[in-house]
Order: structure tokens, then C-alpha cells, then sequence
């Protein structure tokens, strides 16, 4: 690295939150990425605020909580916020104790569920697409039949991939292209790059954007929310990212680093 390179780390040690991707940035799949138990060990022993904020939308905060401690790492459910959360945050606010369609993993409809909404596959008010390991034909021509009958389409997140143990995997904006082309209607989705999820995250932070970083592996969303949100911004090359990569984008990050390894050293 350049000279500047040590200031760099010192700006970003200098925060008070830190906003934090998981998949690419902490693990991949059930593999635990180089110094990320140190990471946190670090980001606790210096009395840092942060949040885990994932656009995946299949597991709730007991079990991403449940997954870290499996890997090694102890953290407590309230430090995590996802997609699906985000989600079913904003489906209550827009139509509250509504009904949804849901292709999606438990931790979806269970979001949903918790705001107040119920399951319906017959005329549903939304139909809510997220990472599904069920994502069939035939759930993909009932989502068609339904948005075509007046259902209002949402995403969880726009990620078209995403990273696992044997390589990229198909993200939930990929999920959704069919039915966007089927039925000629646009998704709105909830997570990152949305402002709504990242007020969702200061918010539970209870901090300014100031005083925040985010740490991600994607340019187009964990990237380009803290730009947007005006917050420093941290790209790892532990995920979906290559150094390579960056001059396709017509924006930067403010750092980038290896991974998040580098910040505790």
C-alpha cells in the first residue's frame, strides 16, 4: 500500500460505529474469513457500537447469532439487522396488518408474521420475494399470476449474487428478474442500497453517520449506501469485489483494505 496507508486505518479506527456486512466480509457460507473473530474481539474490547446489517434475508438475528457462535464468535441477537426485518418494517408502515405472498426462507416470513401480517396465496396485498432454497416453476408462475392480479412487488434486496464456500451463488435480484419480465412490473427493494435500512441501522445504533463506517464487500450496495448515507466508506476484497473491479464503478470507496483483518492490527 501507499504512504497514506496508515492514516487510512487510523481514520477508520477513529470511528465510534461501526455498520458491518456478513456474507464476504466475515464468513463465506459456514467458513469463518481471516481475522474476523479478531475483529470483533476488537471492535468489544474498545467499546465500539456495531451492527451487523445483511441483505440476506433467510435467517432471523437468534440464528445469524447462533451461526457466528457455531463459527466461534459470541455475539448477542441485537447486533444483527436484515433485509427482512427492513422488509417487514416497511410493509407495516405502508399497508399495517396486510397480507403477503411470500417466496422466502423462515427468517422472511417470520419478520413478516412479527410485524402482523399473514400468508396468503390468494390475493394477497404484496408478494415478497427473498433467497429461497424452494424458488421453483411453480412458485415463480403463481408470483406471476398474482402481481398480474393487482399484488404490489417487493424485494428484500437487489443483490443478484452472492458469495459461498464453492463460489458466487444466485442473490435475491436474480430470483426476481422472471417475474419482472413476466409481468413487466418493477420490484421496490428494501435493502441496501435503500436509505430506509440504513436509517433502520443508525438508528438502532444510536449514533450519527459521522461517526460511522460500514464495512462491505459490494460496491453496488453496501458501497454505495454509506456514500449515499455520507458515512465512511470500507471496501474488503474478502468477497464478490476485486481490486479490478473498481474502475467499472463510477463511484469509490474511501478505503479499501484486504479484509477486516487489518483493522485490529
Amino acid at each position: 500500500m501507499n504512504d497514506m496507508y496508515p492514516k487510512a486505518l487510523d481514520i477508520i479506527r477513529a470511528k465510534n460505529a461501526f455498520i458491518i456486512d456478513m456474507d464476504g466480509v466475515i464468513y463465506h457460507g459456514n467458513r469463518l474469513l481471516q481475522g474476523a473473530a479478531e475483529f470483533v474481539a476488537w471492535l468489544k474490547a474498545n467499546n465500539k457500537r456495531f451492527l451487523f446489517l445483511t441483505n440476506s434475508s433467510e435467517r432471523s438475528p437468534a440464528e445469524l447469532s447462533q451461526k457466528l457462535g457455531r463459527l466461534g464468535i459470541a455475539v448477542e441477537a441485537d447486533h444483527f439487522y436484515t433485509s427482512a426485518l427492513a422488509t417487514a418494517s416497511f410493509l407495516s408502515s405502508q399497508r399495517p396488518g396486510g397480507s403477503a405472498y411470500v417466496i422466502g426462507e423462515p427468517g422472511l416470513t417470520n419478520a413478516l408474521y412479527q410485524a402482523g401480517y399473514t400468508m396468503n396465496n390468494v390475493n394477497p396485498d404484496y408478494v415478497v420475494v427473498g433467497e429461497a432454497r424452494s424458488y421453483n416453476f411453480d412458485t415463480i408462475e403463481k408470483a406471476i399470476g398474482l402481481v398480474l392480479s393487482g399484488a404490489r412487488l417487493i424485494g428484500t434486496n437487489p443483490d443478484l449474487t452472492g458469495p459461498g464456500e464453492k463460489g458466487l451463488v444466485p442473490g435475491c435480484g436474480s430470483l426476481l428478474a422472471p417475474i419482472e419480465l413476466a409481468t413487466g412490473r418493477k420490484a421496490y427493494f428494501v435493502g441496501k442500497p435503500n436509505p430506509l435500512m440504513m436509517r433502520h441501522a443508525i438508528r438502532k445504533l444510536g449514533v450519527t453517520r459521522e461517526e460511522t463506517a460500514i464495512v462491505g464487500d459490494r460496491m453496488d450496495t453496501d458501497i454505495i449506501a454509506g456514500i449515499e448515507s455520507d458515512m465512511e466508506t470500507v471496501l474488503v476484497l474478502s468477497g464478490v469485489t476485486a481490486l479490478a473491479d473498481l474502475p467499472r464503478f463510477p463511484y469509490a470507496p474511501r478505503h479499501v483494505l484486504e479484509g477486516v483483518f487489518e483493522i485490529p492490527n
